[in-house]
């Protein structure tokens, strides 16, 4: 078994990055399906929600926003912030006090035919949960948004524009809909850039592998919320073991390592590129009972969760390596066991 593979590989960081996201779209459908529309809306709310408290006001100064008009830095928050993660927005603004944020297909949170099992209430709620709250958020009763297109109803993509108005608006009326209504022209040289003294492109694919594993570790945390640890754990394990499944040819060729479809020493291979992807520390090991083994440290995937959310978490995510590998030839049968709470140990059954 390899494991001189860098801490911090292009490729590895990638391909964690990418499936993540898939990840995502699978746990998604998943939900739309086996819950329904009102459970897929109320628990885009609140994983939008947590993701708004946790990160909007701490990355204004990180992206220059402070100090702007509040209209005009929420749309170019939206921007820079989207494309960090890989996705893409245009922004179009009107003056200080009004700006337009479109999403380009295609959308990165229903990519593919995703976007057809994905229902609106989804819309609803991550605008609900994000959008209609940024001006409580910066202490502006004036700030809304006002919504012209959606993804899911066939129009022509989620676009909108944050407006100050002039009076105070009700809690209802932060959020608005005028169908009728479309942006103005495109000026690519009017487009926010991220700052580059913060962003160089290594920082960059780091945070793009980051914004696709924030959603995972907040979803499964929201989801639980919504419809009970029990259930919120079962979509969680399926739908990492068959992105697992699905996915292995695909990871496999991304870190270069075709060859684990093959012994139990290339499986493990296998982990230990994708890992460094993670920037967590691998190193060969033996189980008690002798049997080749990779043990993994850092666990970046739970860091910082609060102990109540580990558990659901991880148990998820090992999942999704258990799930790779026995999409081999040789049907793998990758077993994992946790050394303390920054460590797991990863071995193969004999015979499979």
């Amino acid at each position: 078994m390899r494991t001189d593979t860098p801490a911090d590989p292009t490729d590895a960081i990638a391909a964690q990055a990418w499936l993540h996201h898939q990840w995502l779209l699978g746990l998604q459908l998943m939900v739309a399906t086996r819950e329904g529309p009102q459970v897929m809306g109320d628990w885009m709310f609140k994983l939008f929600r947590r993701q708004h408290e946790e990160k909007f006001l701490a990355s204004f100064d990180k992206l220059g926003l402070r100090g702007l008009p509040h209209a005009d830095a929420c749309a170019r928050y939206h921007v820079l912030s989207n494309s960090i993660g890989g996705v893409a927005v245009e922004y179009m603004p009107e003056g200080p006090r009004k700006a337009w944020v479109r999403f380009r297909y295609p959308r990165w949170m229903f990519d593919g035919p995703t976007i057809c099992g994905v229902p609106v209430e989804v819309s609803r709620g991550f605008l609900q949960g994000w959008y209609a709250h940024n001006g409580v958020s910066l202490g502006n009763p004036r700030l809304g948004f006002v919504c012209v297109s959606e993804d899911m109803t066939g129009e022509f993509g989620l676009c909108g524009y944050f407006q100050e108005f002039d009076e105070p608006l009700a809690p209802e009326a932060r959020l608005q809909f005028r169908r009728d209504e479309r942006p103005p022209p495109y000026d690519p040289a009017l487009q926010p850039r991220p700052p580059e003294a913060l962003w160089a492109p290594d920082r960059l694919a780091r945070a793009e592998r980051n914004y696709a594993m924030t959603y995972i570790r907040n979803g499964l945390a929201t989801l639980a919320a919504v419809i009970g640890p029990e259930r919120a754990a079962a979509h969680a394990r399926l739908s990492a073991r068959l992105t697992g499944l699905q996915q292995f040819a695909a990871l496999a060729r991304r870190v270069g390592a075709e060859q684990a479809d093959g012994s139990a020493a290339s499986g493990l291979d296998l982990l230990a590129r994708l890992f460094s992807g993670m920037g967590d520390a691998c190193e060969p090991a033996t189980t008690d009972a002798g049997l080749p083994a990779l043990r993994q440290r850092g666990l970046r995937i739970v860091q910082g969760l609060p102990a109540d959310e580990r558990p659901l978490l991880l148990d998820a995510w090992c999942t999704l390596w258990v799930g790779a590998l026995a999409a081999t030839r040789a049907i793998h049968r990758l077993q994992v066991r946790p050394e303390g709470n920054e460590a797991l140990l990863w071995w193969i059954e004999p015979g499979s």
